[in-house]
């Protein structure tokens, strides 16, 4: 029996997905996409900590969500201090709009970002851990148009991914003028049923929370609770009937779903969620609202702000479930070398790097791999050309450059190679 130490296999933590090739290029398509479009409407780009003072998340999102009270990672670092992986976004950017002074500039200021964030949920598909997030914020302006406008780019970034499959939902949450009116007749309502003892914490807490509770029975017993949107005063009714007569003029089809709750408490006035019938219980691809009063919460000035987050994960599940495949040529290699020899290595290893100098994506064959088996590699590369040196094009001074796609090859003086493949590699771009 051998001496050697015997290591079980690692996998990745419960709940935490992997991207790997080639799904990783559907991926890496979703996210940039988005990003890009939240670029196109002047969004620019803001980079989060990963983790945050958990004070940040307990009193931006609310301690009766489910995120503080049940999901976030919390733990103690070596100074003793109580810090959060990012359960969201919406906090973070404020926290650093506050901190870096950038509500002090031209308004509204408009912010995108993207990565991971971590919550602590019983892990099935779609729902992950480790969730992966493009989201934007407009911060500084209570204008119903710039609403519109965040909703317009959320579901033009799904529609630009090629994505049809969805709903809009839509409602209004209220402000601080009409809000604490409806919640009293809201809790009147929810007191005088049998709730459970946790759900009645709820609903003292935060009462708006129990008509998103997702059993059955609390579904009955809630069917004829009064609706935030029955209740909204004269600005917020304007406020939101302006935002829908914009969305219809620029196209964007929506349902209005009173009964919507997001999972976070400081959304207010204008609510939205996209909603993917093709994910089964995890339903939801992406959604945000209006959050007046979260600055001056966090000890900023009392600015309101709109957002989104739109999951990357669960999109490409809606893609997968409307068979939306992503063109392998998007990531495809410009240039593959093939060497034969080890002097032939030599030199390729210089020709692919002055290639990529002039940015053009260039890959080439390692190890001892015979002619054959290395152009299967250009093929599996998805090259455009090929360039094959060996024994012979060193003595002749020459390069094989096949057109993968024409099929057609021909000899190029070695110094020639980087700007011929110049010359017909610009003309693709």
């Amino acid at each position: 029996m051998s001496d050697k130490k015997k290591f079980q296999a690692l996998s990745a933590p419960k709940g935490v997905p992997d991207y790997v090739p080639p799904q990783s290029e559907v991926f890496y398509h979703v996210r940039d996409e988005m990003v890009r479009q939240a670029h196109i409407s002047g969004f620019q780009h803001i980079e989060l900590p990963i983790f945050e003072d958990t004070t940040l998340f307990a009193r931006g999102v609310g301690e009766s969500t489910d995120v503080v009270s049940k999901e976030m990672y919390t733990f103690a670092d070596r100074g003793e201090r109580s810090v959060t992986l990012r359960p969201e976004g919406t906090a973070g950017v404020m926290r650093a709009v506050i901190q870096h002074g950038l509500d002090r500039g031209q308004l509204p200021v408009k912010l995108n970002y993207f990565g991971p964030f971590f919550r602590y949920e019983r892990p099935q598909a779609g729902r992950y851990r480790q969730l992966q997030q493009v989201g934007v914020e407009a911060i500084g302006v209570d204008d119903p148009a710039l609403d519109a406008e965040v909703i317009a780019l959320a579901d033009r970034s799904y529609r630009a991914l090629g994505l049809s499959g969805f709903r809009l939902e839509l409602t209004s949450l209220g402000d601080a003028n009409c809000r604490p009116a409806y919640r009293e007749k809201l809790q009147e309502f929810l007191f005088k049923l049998p709730l459970d003892e946790e759900t009645r914490k709820r609903a003292e807490l935060n009462p708006l929370r129990v008509l998103d509770d997702k059993r059955e029975e609390v579904r009955e017993m809630t069917a004829d609770a009064p609706l935030m949107l029955d209740h909204l005063d004269g600005p917020c009714r304007e406020h939101f009937e302006t935002v829908t007569g914009l969305l219809d003029d620029m196209g964007v089809p929506y349902e209005i779903n009173p009964r919507m709750v997001r999972g976070l408490d400081y959304y207010t006035k204008t609510t939205f969620e996209f909603v993917h019938d093709g994910l089964g219980a995890q339903s939801g691809i992406g959604g945000g609202g209006r959050y007046d009063g979260l600055m001056a919460q966090l000890g900023g000035q009392n600015l309101s702000g709109i957002g989104y987050g739109l999951g990357v994960d669960r999109t490409v599940l809606a893609m997968e479930a409307e068979g939306i495949t992503v063109d392998s040529s998007i990531h495809r290699v410009d240039v593959y070398g093939v060497a034969l020899g080890a002097e032939a290595k030599k030199k390729m290893t210089v020709l692919v790097n002055d290639l990529r100098l002039k940015g053009f994506t260039c890959d080439m064959s390692f190890g001892d791999r015979g002619l054959k088996g290395a152009m299967k590699g250009a093929n599996r590369a998805g090259a455009r050309y090929t360039l094959v040196l060996g024994e012979q094009e060193l003595a002749d001074g020459n390069v094989a450059v096949k057109d993968m796609e024409a099929g057609e090859q021909e000899s190029v003086a070695l110094g020639d190679v980087v700007s011929f493949l110049g010359q017909r590699l610009g003309a693709l771009k």
